[in-house]
């Protein structure tokens, strides 16, 4: 199978969103209550977020297409968080289940940390649930460290992990 990584670009929105809720469905179903998460894979709200990200340029968003079909997507930003101004924070990273464990999450990891450490900065974070062990494995073996930090977050607890580039 051929993937390829580009940068996100007006039109993407509804791949995008599709990407997003399909994921949060498998990933989140054991995590988030059935109302929560019906109402975060709302494809419309999520389709309309993207197109608003898109159309004011915001962030750093990525599409991975395996054989020529959106699998995965990943954001990140400048940290939203004013305790680490300068860090750079990994939003998301999502991908389609069927093809979880196949490496497309490694090489859009590999690509969106490239990017950040170009754009200058030499910490990235990010929030996981802290129950998501699948995503907590796949951080932890790209190299990302998990802190004491934890917040809760849609009705569950999400915890910080850290890497330095």
């Amino acid at each position: 199978m051929e993937a390829t990584i580009r940068k996100v670009q007006p039109g993407d929105e509804s791949a995008l969103a599709y990407i997003q809720t399909e994921s949060w469905k498998s990933a989140f179903k054991d995590i988030l209550k059935a109302d929560v998460l019906e109402r975060c894979t709302n494809i419309e709200k999520a389709t309309k977020m993207y197109k608003s990200l898109l159309d004011e340029n915001k962030g750093n968003g990525y599409i991975q297409f395996v054989d020529g079909k959106p699998h995965c997507i990943a954001y990140w930003d400048a940290a939203r968080d004013e305790t680490m101004k300068d860090k750079a924070e990994l939003i998301c990273i999502h991908s389609l289940p069927g093809n979880w464990g196949k490496g497309y999450g490694r090489s859009m990891m590999k690509r969106v940390l490239e990017d950040i450490k170009a754009q200058g900065f030499n910490e990235v974070y990010l929030w996981v649930f802290t129950e998501n062990y699948r995503a907590r494995r796949f951080y932890e073996s790209n190299g990302f460290a998990c802190t004491e930090k934890i917040q809760p977050a849609l009705g569950a607890e999400e915890i910080c992990y850290e890497k330095g580039l």
